[in-house]
């Protein structure tokens, strides 16, 4: 028997009044209701069912076309073991940090439920709340794919600095239905399409912990507010609540205390193991950073975690490069990882909140030793000229000099300091006292930012450090030259030590060029499945969170 058969035209834009007609093998009642739906799409329309916009309608248009659209989510107007799966699947996206409801949980939840009330009762399935159903599974699996592979905010949007170009689309999402039905397994194909870090995976882990935790968390969360560091010995009003919460998060144990509001030599203990998880120095004191800690309940943790999930989905898989130097600015760290192994790791120095470090990448490609700090125009107009206005003898006790933009050496004394014009440069020599000490590491970039030496060691033993114009200072900069440059035999340690104290600049240009990655993670889950959470230093997370929720 034929059938009459409307072709696609009117999806292509065209007046219903040139509809063609063709014939058509037999179809099941099901499947010609999907394709009366499906063509039902106005042009530059979203196709809806039950109010709620499906977002890959043209994905889903290509996919059932393809197979003459039969139904895929059910079987005889009974709903397939893989429908089951994929609503379970949407379930956990939880644990990635996105929210289940955005891929159409409840209304499915609500067919499922009807579903199987009619089984109970041997009731018939409708048709249409079966097609209902089956384009709501198929627009689910499309927008959960795309959001699993590349994420679901667009980091180009952000009014923060994200430089890193996001990762391209590389998978079709048709086919990867297809596999999927064609194995009959949901999740072992879904996770292809995660990100290539250990990390990520990980992370779902640490956000599955932290639901469970929330579940059974009681406990209120009001911040602790401190006017003056808290150390062992000394009684406040907060300690009580801070002994809680540690429990609450084992980092202690239950004990009596004959007066609640002292602070112990327990809970001393549970404060130094707080600080050494969350990368704080262990020394016991309860100051701003480690009670800004102390006051993030499981829900602050499990949305800070949603955010650096998203993050991880943004980022290429290039930066699983087998050499790569990675600097996470939000932990103050740099490592340098060889084959997947950190071959070096140190504290960093990153820009204040008003001069933030940029998130981008680069390729590193030459080291200088010796430098000369040439002395950014925005610096040398706010801090060093009026400096020099107040006293003539700065450039001399610096150790600076005036040159042209071609390097030739001008006198200061024949300089009108007060002028509002000043057409030269001012840098500082190389010396133990430049203030990018005795080696800079070069990636060149639009930002003008590298990584570099500084004289000013005290305060790498600082928590917060947030502290330069941008730039990243480098706690121990002459190990870093010397794994640079140890395919680099001629570079032997004395050469490098004679460079790095020269009177003059020396330019070495690398053997091949390394990636250098600037991120910025609050959060993320090492190799043992450790959570590490650092402080929002540049306030970054929120309009990510926003987004993510929207």
């Amino acid at each position: 028997m034929m059938i009459r058969k409307i072709t696609f035209i009117l999806f292509l834009g065209f007046s219903p009044l040139f509809l063609l007609a063709s014939t058509h093998g037999d179809q099941d009642p099901l499947q010609d209701q999907i394709r009366l739906k499906l063509e039902s799409i106005q042009p530059g329309r979203s196709l809806s069912v039950r109010n709620q916009n499906l977002s890959a309608s043209g994905d889903i248009f290509s996919f059932y076309s393809n197979r003459e659209f039969r139904e895929i989510w059910s079987s005889d107007g009974i709903l397939t073991e893989l429908a089951y799966e994929l609503r379970f699947e949407i379930r956990q996206s939880k644990f990635d940090g996105l929210d289940p409801q955005e891929y159409h949980l409840g209304l499915i939840d609500t067919f499922f439920n009807t579903f199987e009330a009619n089984k109970k009762n041997k009731v018939s399935n409708d048709l249409g709340e079966l097609v209902d159903l089956e384009l709501l599974l198929s627009d689910a699996f499309f927008q959960l794919a795309a959001h699993l592979e590349r994420g679901k905010v667009n980091p180009a949007l952000l009014k923060s600095t994200w430089e890193i170009a996001r990762k391209p689309q590389k998978v079709n999402y048709g086919d990867l239905l297809s596999v999927s039905l064609a194995s009959g397994e949901i999740r072992r194909n879904l996770e292809t399409i995660y990100p290539k870090f250990t990390s990520y995976k990980r992370g779902r882990e640490v956000i599955r912990q932290l639901d469970e935790k929330s579940k059974v968390d009681s406990l209120n969360w009001k911040p602790i507010k401190i006017d003056k560091t808290i150390k062992v010995g000394e009684s406040n009003n907060s300690i009580p609540v801070i002994r809680q919460r540690l429990q609450f998060w084992g980092y202690m144990g239950h004990y009596a205390t004959e007066n609640p509001k002292v602070y112990d030599s327990l809970l001393f203990e549970g404060v130094k193991e707080f600080q050494r998880k969350n990368g704080m120095e262990p020394d016991g004191a309860l100051g701003k950073n480690s009670v800004a800690g102390i006051n993030n309940s499981p829900n602050v943790l499990l949305d800070r975690a949603a955010v650096n999930m998203e993050r991880l989905r943004w980022l290429p898989d290039t930066l699983k490069e087998a050499e790569i130097i990675l600097v996470n600015i939000a932990n103050y760290r740099l490592d340098y990882i060889y084959k997947l192994d950190t071959l070096f790791s140190s504290k960093v120095i990153v820009g204040k909140q008003y001069h933030a470090t940029p998130i981008f990448s680069a390729a590193m490609s030459y080291i200088v030793f010796s430098p000369y700090w040439n002395i950014p125009n925005s610096i040398a107009r706010n801090e060093i000229i009026p400096a020099i206005r107040k006293n003539p003898d700065y450039l001399r006790q610096k150790n600076m000099e005036v040159v042209t933009f071609s390097g030739q050496p001008v006198d200061p004394s024949t300089i009108n300091w007060s002028n509002k014009s000043f057409p030269y440069m001012i840098r500082q020599r190389p010396g133990g006292s430049n203030s990018l000490g005795l080696v800079k590491f070069m990636f060149p970039n639009r930002f003008s930012v590298y990584i570099h030496d500084t004289p000013t060691r005290a305060l790498f033993d600082r928590e917060d450090r947030a502290l330069s114009h941008g730039c990243i200072r480098l706690q121990n900069p002459t190990e870093f030259a010397k794994i640079l440059l140890s395919d680099m035999p001629e570079w032997t340690d004395e050469r490098i030590n004679q460079a790095m104290n020269q009177k003059s600049e020396r330019i070495v240009n690398l053997n091949r060029k390394i990636p250098v990655a600037l991120v910025y993670l609050t959060f993320w889950a090492d190799s043992k499945g450790q959570a590490h959470f650092r402080q929002d230093i540049y306030n970054r997370d929120a309009e990510i969170l926003t987004l993510l929720r929207k």
